[in-house]
């Protein structure tokens, strides 16, 4: 039987990337997926249709998750659409490197709104329909221990992610709801393509430090939200897996 089979999940940031990834792996397994997205439409209906075109179900939900009437929108998708909620996965993220000399406040403020905020704002409509065994994964980053220079912004709102993540796995211990993080190290996504990171010296740098010599792909990020998602994954919660290839 399927991991899953009879779940529900939302995914934020899901029309590409890690997350369109890790939609399908949910939805392959069995869970019946809401795909969340912020601006690209298109790209979650294109995830949609290739979890239906495998034999699954899911349906597009978007919002800003750092609103709080748009992740209580994100939520409800999942209610109205399943009747149920069992699996989120904070996955949605933005990110920029700059030195302090050149950090600012909107900047500030955008990376944190969407990477911390909105994870504790849709985690906080979640919770509301949460019940026993659900499971809560947010998605962190390997930068937390690297902490390369140039990145205090990105790497302190990841560090936030984790903290948060322990906090949370107490506090909704009593409602059986576990909640973990996956930190991934260097991944390669559209975001890297558009970006001009791969084949960059930046990505031969990050290959050339993890130990298993190559760049990460989001399905190896998704396999193990998967496995956190179920059972197995019971008797784990407040961790912080990394999912690196050895980079850490």
């Amino acid at each position: 039987m399927s991991k899953l089979q009879g779940k529900v999940a939302l995914v934020t940031g899901a029309s590409k990337g890690i997350g369109a990834a890790i939609a399908k792996a949910l939805a392959a397994e069995g869970a019946a997926v809401v795909v969340g997205y912020s601006s690209s439409q298109s790209g979650a209906q294109a995830v949609v249709d290739d979890i239906e075109s495998a034999g699954g179900r899911a349906v597009i939900a978007g919002g800003d998750v750092a609103s709080a009437s748009d992740a209580s929108k994100l939520v409800q998708a999942a209610i109205d659409q399943f009747g149920r909620l069992d699996i989120v996965v904070n996955n949605s993220g933005v990110y920029a490197f700059a030195p302090l000399a050149e950090i600012t406040a909107a900047e500030f403020h955008r990376q944190f709104d969407t990477n911390v905020l909105g994870m504790l704002l849709v985690t906080q409509a979640a919770a509301r329909h949460l019940g026993k065994g659900a499971s809560v994964i947010n998605i962190s980053s390997t930068i937390t221990s690297l902490t390369p220079a140039a990145t205090a912004v990105y790497t302190g709102s990841k560090g936030a992610v984790d903290a948060i993540t322990s906090v949370l796995a107490k506090e909704l211990a009593p409602q059986k709801i576990r909640v973990n993080t996956v930190r991934p190290g260097y991944t390669e996504t559209e975001g890297t393509h558009s970006g001009g990171i791969v084949g960059s010296d930046m990505e031969k740098g990050m290959v050339a430090m993890t130990p298993l010599g190559r760049a990460g792909r989001p399905d190896d990020i998704a396999r193990a939200v998967v496995f956190l998602a179920s059972d197995d994954a019971r008797w784990i919660t407040g961790d912080h897996v990394n999912v690196a290839g050895g980079l850490q």
